[in-house]
C-alpha cells in the first residue's frame, strides 16, 4: 500500500540566524523519516526562495511575478 505525504513548510527568512534554518532543514528531514519508504512524499511551501528581475529569469518566473 502506498500513501501520498504532503509536507508544507515555511523556511524562516534571510534574517534569522543559520542555526534556526539549519534546525528547520534536520526538523524536516526527521518528519520526512517517519513515513514509509515506499509513500509519496511531496514537499510544498515557501523557502524564502528569491529570483532576480533580470530578463533571463522570465521563462521561469513569468511576466506577471509579484517581486
Amino acid at each position: 500500500m502506498s500513501y501520498i505525504i504532503i509536507l508544507n513548510v515555511h523556511a524562516p527568512t534571510e534574517e534569522k540566524s543559520d542555526d534556526t534554518k539549519e534546525s528547520l532543514c534536520e526538523e524536516r528531514e526527521q518528519v520526512l523519516g517517519h513515513f514509509l519508504k515506499c509513500s509519496v512524499k511531496l514537499l510544498l511551501g515557501d523557502f524564502d526562495a528569491k529570483l532576480g528581475r533580470q530578463d533571463i529569469f522570465k521563462p521561469t518566473i513569468g511576466k506577471a511575478s509579484l517581486h
